[in-house]
């Protein structure tokens, strides 16, 4: 059985209520099943004969997110692995603080 890890350890040393926000947003639009973790979100399948959406789908999903919350101008979403999307802090936000 395969799943997706959505790294939100950036994301959470930030904006905390996000977190909550984003798996719930995820819910809605994806036909997968949504754990949320201490620094991860796991995308699993709902059954087993059910497949995940693709990792392109849920890139999408998660910039359409950022900028829903107006937190792209802070955020980016990179490929940290063959299945790990990982919502890291833009270079320029660093500096600015």
């Amino acid at each position: 059985m395969q799943s997706i890890i959505i790294n939100v350890s950036e994301l959470r040393d930030v904006e905390k209520e996000s977190i909550k926000e984003l798996a719930e947003f995820l819910e809605e639009r994806v036909k997968a099943k949504i754990n949320v973790g201490s620094n991860e979100i796991t995308v699993k399948p709902e059954n087993k004969g059910n497949a995940i959406p693709p990792k392109a789908y849920l890139r999408v999903l998660l910039r359409k997110f950022l900028h829903q919350t107006e937190l792209k101008e802070e955020f980016r979403v990179i490929s940290s692995g063959e299945n790990v999307l990982m919502i890291k802090t833009r270079r320029e936000a660093r500096r600015a603080e």
